[in-house]
């Protein structure tokens, strides 16, 4: 999840800045998308971005999954995330980083999609309440949690399909053998299992990511022009403390993912894991404290390209738009 269409999304609407020397100023206002831009438009902006997000830097997503196994097969045991890398893809394929990638894409478009929409309308309306319609951080960060609901629920069974494709020694020959296998074993509710616990990681890093990125664009460009350098900064620092701060909310999301057999049935667990509750008392059984961050540097690296990336295709996407 990491979600870059909420992200993108922030920058949309802010008021018209002071112009300056900067890099592509022009005539017109950057900040302020033509107001004849469609609904349409905004979507597939922050759609193409969070694809991107997702898919760019794919394998060590793998590889976080993997990385944060509580109990892995001793042929799944890395110590770097170019040492897995290097191991899966001598072991098992140069393919195989990818698994699940289709899953992905086929979830991240329409989720994107619809977050941007519900996002829109919600931060107008509040900013026309809080700020009369100027920007507003609680504007924006109040819009992003109410559309996060949205784009979680479009987006969680891909997350659980992905996480188990990725897994070592995964028994699904395929997607949709995937798809049918959890839904005949395990039932629908599968597919929403860890939907809380993502709702629980998404809406903090999202809050977290906002406010360093707005802080970082104050810092590297304050008159807000088109300078692709400071979005890219702004991006990777804002996902890498994000990421961060939230990896042991995102360890238990795979956990529930997952639901690590080998783990569960060390801890005598019969059935299915589920709720928040139990899960973290399951990681830290399991674990202890250090459970809580197993992949945290695969997660840093993962989110750092990916977010700088869909903040520069979003940033460049608006900048093109207005001026046409």
């Amino acid at each position: 999840m990491e979600l870059s269409s909420e992200r993108a999304a922030a920058a949309l609407e802010m008021p018209q800045s002071q112009k300056d020397d900067g890099p592509f100023t022009g005539d017109g206002d950057y900040e302020s998308l033509p107001p004849d831009v469609s609904v349409a438009t905004h979507m597939t902006a922050g759609a193409v971005a969070g694809i991107l997000e997702h898919t760019v830097m794919y394998p060590v997503d793998s590889v976080k999954t993997r990385m944060q196994s509580l109990q892995p097969d001793p042929n799944a045991q890395y110590r770097s995330v170019y040492g897995a890398l290097k191991r899966i893809i001598r072991t098992e394929g140069v393919f195989r980083p990818l698994r699940g990638l289709n899953i992905t894409m086929m979830g991240a478009g329409p989720a994107h999609a619809l977050y941007f929409a519900c996002y829109e309308r919600v931060k107008r309306s509040l900013s026309d309440v809080i700020q009369s319609g100027g920007n507003s951080h609680l504007a924006n960060g109040l819009a992003g949690s109410v559309a996060t609901v949205l784009h979680d629920a479009v987006m969680n069974p891909a997350e659980v399909v992905k996480q188990r494709m990725q897994m070592y020694n995964s028994p699904y020959r395929g997607l949709w053998d995937c798809v049918q296998t959890i839904t005949r074993t395990e039932g629908m509710g599968a597919f929403y299992r860890s939907y809380s616990m993502q709702l629980t990681m998404n809406i903090p890093f999202q809050a977290v990511h906002f406010i360093i990125y707005e802080l970082m664009q104050e810092q590297l460009n304050p008159h807000r022009h088109y300078h692709p350098g400071s979005h890219i900064v702004s991006g990777a620092a804002a996902g890498a403390i994000s990421a961060a701060i939230t990896t042991p909310l995102d360890v238990c999301k795979t956990l529930l993912n997952t639901q690590e057999n080998v783990a569960l049935n060390s801890m005598k667990i019969s059935g299915h894991l589920t709720g928040m509750a139990n899960t973290f008392r399951t990681v830290y059984r399991l674990g202890g404290m250090a459970a809580f961050f197993k992949g945290v540097q695969a997660r840093i690296i993962y989110q750092m390209p990916s977010t700088a990336i869909a903040w520069s295709v979003y940033e460049f996407f608006k900048y093109f738009l207005t001026k046409q």
